[in-house]
């Protein structure tokens, strides 16, 4: 059998009690990019900089091409990295900061004048290498740091939250170029955020980080759709939690009972549970549907509107339901009951079998 290009093996790391990432187990293609994605404090960058050998991990392993790198210093590691901070050398112009680690590596000057001047036209600053880093803006700056971890053709490009200091139109213009940039190179790229629409942009997986640990990894629309814990139903998009108990569980669906006496039915269950069990339905304002009369049996439930905001591409409706947990309902632009809703309207939502989903609780 192949060996897998990258395999991330059990990885540990711990600072005395404090446990920054946890027997993280992870395989990535060659040619992949992949996104670390979580909150702060998740074990994400630690992830990244063990990879990367600033870091030395408590137990565990990274095989690269089936071989384990552990042992090779950083700078021999032959891994591109961009961080956060351009980490320019201000004193140096951009083809000589570009140039830097080809010098390193004891390349020949016309090797290093062509190295340089492709990795600047890839990134779109072509006759940019005279041009000192302090005259430039952070968006091209950024993109030097990029041409600089790129110009050597190293296998793996690990890259550190590098847009989270720029506005965000700056910072989707680069995450354009940085898609353009692996489609044009093929180089397999290791990506941290916390911002789960530049993960969703950018990523061909997206592996979603918690409290040291993977929860789940996947393509944006099984992360979305399909979302294994409760942790990552609330971490991707945006989702209400209605709470209530376990009231009839068959196989892997479940349904639940609120706290009036309202019971829906046949929802997806994650987590194994036992009757009248604390747990949470799942719903996406963008999946339900509101009507003005009851859905499918074990599918629907009755609404207050509260509030609509219009939001130019879509009408945003906050609703309560009859027990009093909050929900919102997006309508599309056109919608027929866009127009004529108002506070105090007695609605009902709906939804269709696999848009909702059940997590217990505890």
């Amino acid at each position: 059998m192949t060996a897998p290009f990258l395999h991330i093996n059990g990885i540990r790391k711990t600072y005395g009690d404090v446990v920054a990432t946890d027997h993280v187990e992870l395989t990535i293609a060659e040619g992949e990019f992949m996104t670390f994605l979580g909150p702060s404090g998740s074990g994400k960058s630690t992830t990244l900089y063990i990879l990367a050998g600033f870091q030395d991990p408590t137990a565990g392993d990274i095989r690269l091409r089936g071989r384990s790198i552990l042992q090779t210093p950083s700078h021999k590691r032959n891994i591109g990295m961009v961080f956060q901070r351009y980490t320019l050398f201000p004193h140096l112009s951009v083809g000589e900061n570009v140039a830097f680690p080809l010098r390193v590596r004891r390349m020949g000057q016309a090797e290093v004048t062509e190295k340089v001047k492709r990795a600047l036209k890839l990134v779109r600053l072509d006759g940019f290498e005279d041009r000192m880093p302090a005259r430039m803006s952070g968006g091209q700056q950024q993109r030097v740091a990029l041409a600089r971890a790129l110009v050597y053709d190293p296998p793996v490009l690990l890259m550190d939250e590098p847009l989270s200091a720029l506005d965000k139109k700056l910072r989707e213009e680069i995450q354009h170029e940085i898609r353009r940039i692996h489609q044009e190179t093929g180089v397999t790229i290791l990506y941290v955020t916390h911002d789960q629409e530049e993960a969703l942009r950018l990523s061909d997986r997206i592996a979603i980080f918690n409290r040291g640990k993977i929860e789940q990894v996947g393509t944006g629309p099984e992360l979305y759709a399909g979302p294994a814990t409760h942790f990552v139903a609330d971490f991707i998009g945006d989702s209400a939690f209605l709470a209530g108990e376990l009231d009839g569980i068959a196989g892997d669906q479940a349904g639940l009972r609120f706290a009036d006496g309202t019971r829906v039915a046949g929802i997806p269950l994650h987590g194994a549970g036992r009757q009248g069990q604390a747990a949470e339905l799942m719903l996406r304002p963008e999946r339900v549907e509101l009507t003005l009369e009851p859905g499918p049996q074990g599918r629907s439930l009755p609404v207050v509107v509260e509030d609509m905001t219009f939001l130019g591409n879509n009408t945003t409706v906050s609703a309560r339901t009859g027990w009093g947990a909050a929900l919102t309902v997006r309508l599309n632009f056109g919608h027929p009951l866009s127009a004529g809703l108002t506070r105090g309207d007695r609605l009902h939502i709906r939804w269709s079998p696999e848009a909702a989903h059940a997590f217990v609780k505890g």
